[in-house]
């Protein structure tokens, strides 16, 4: 824990990225892209939309209706991704690296928002996989099993025993990276992997556990999926993250629903974070006494996975208390995000 007389006041970071990222589609953007602009440089997308974003042309399509709702004068760049699909062609690899297409996103069929395209069976993908490694693209996976007799807290492990890892044998230059991983079975096999294996971690796994989901009575606005875990799974997120490690960085998993949807009988899965994704990430760093690993998990390391250069601008987080609003528009609707009507002990400096 930080010792409050020598708590900083402040902290001055190379500009981050966000290394997954939902920004939904349509009148949704005129929220989620001002949001992530106002704090990293670049962000991958998520191509989860209804349809989804299975082609370099739709990707392409997609990338410009993002840049048209920056605000004036924003600079953010949207690193667009494909939807893996079991009938996604080998082709279209290459017609999507030519677009500047950076990865492609395996979903499991019904593992979550917008999965039912998703892959059903690995092998049906090989073929398409195998241009992946060929070509340098990732493979972004949402690492849960879909057996619907599985026990929902011991997805993410069985996958890793029954998919990831003999996916891995079958690939081992494909470069992987395990999205929102959640329990300490994910952080201890990506820390013991090759340099092909990377994973990010959100600020709501390293901030809660999964008594946050009841505290008071059922809160449907910390339901995400992979669901929130047992403390014993959080600390080692914690300790990953701030580990030094450069297989673990900044990926927020953003995932805004309107507020009437995720407070409904049968409610969304997804957090909205990225009104204050930074800002929560340095209240997590700062509760584990490791703010001096904040720049290289949220600003580093996700570059040099990607083999990216790091962003040449900084930003600076005062330590200055403010309080997350309730609600923001969300096109006709509204979202609720992460932390609402709380007070953040973080705020980035403006002008």
């Amino acid at each position: 824990m930080t010792d409050a007389s020598h708590a900083p006041t402040s902290i001055t970071l190379v500009r981050p990225d966000d290394w997954h990222l939902h920004l939904r589609d349509g009148a949704a953007l005129a929220t989620t892209v001002p949001h992530a602009a106002a704090q990293f440089a670049r962000a991958i997308v998520m191509p989860n939309l209804r349809p989804p974003v299975t082609t370099a042309q739709l990707a392409v399509e997609y990338r410009q209706r993002i840049l048209d709702a920056l605000p004036a004068g924003a600079a953010f760049e949207p690193l667009m991704t494909l939807y893996l699909t079991d009938r996604l062609p080998p082709e279209e690899i290459v017609r999507a690296k030519a677009a500047g297409v950076v990865a492609l996103k395996l979903y499991p069929a019904g593992a979550t928002t917008n999965s039912d395209a998703g892959v059903t069976d690995l092998r049906h993908a090989y073929p398409t996989l195998e241009a992946m490694q060929k070509a340098g693209m990732p493979l972004l996976v949402h690492g849960e099993v879909t057996d619907p007799s599985t026990d929902l807290f011991d997805r993410e492990a069985l996958f890793i025993d029954q998919k990831l890892i003999p996916l891995r044998r079958d690939f081992p230059e494909l470069k992987i990276v395990m999205e929102h991983v959640t329990t300490r079975e994910g952080a201890h096999y990506v820390r013991d992997a090759g340099p092909f294996t990377g994973a990010t971690i959100t600020p709501h796994h390293l901030l809660y556990n999964r008594n946050a989901l009841f505290i008071g009575g059922i809160r449907p606005h910390y339901y995400c999926l992979p669901v929130l875990k047992r403390e014993v799974h959080r600390l080692a997120l914690v300790e990953a993250a701030t580990s030094g490690s450069g297989r673990f960085f900044l990926g927020t998993d953003s995932a805004p629903h309107a507020a009437h949807l995720k407070e409904h009988a049968v409610g969304c899965a997804g957090c909205y974070v990225a009104h204050a994704a930074i800002e929560l990430y340095a209240q997590a760093f700062e509760r584990a006494g490791a703010l001096d690993k904040l720049e290289a998990f949220a600003s580093l390391n996700g570059p040099a996975f990607y083999g990216l250069q790091p962003n040449s601008e900084r930003i600076t987080l005062k330590r200055e208390g403010w309080t997350v609003p309730e609600s923001y528009p969300l096109g006709e609707a509204t979202v609720k995000p992460l932390g609402a009507g709380e007070t953040l002990d973080w705020a980035i400096a403006r002008g």
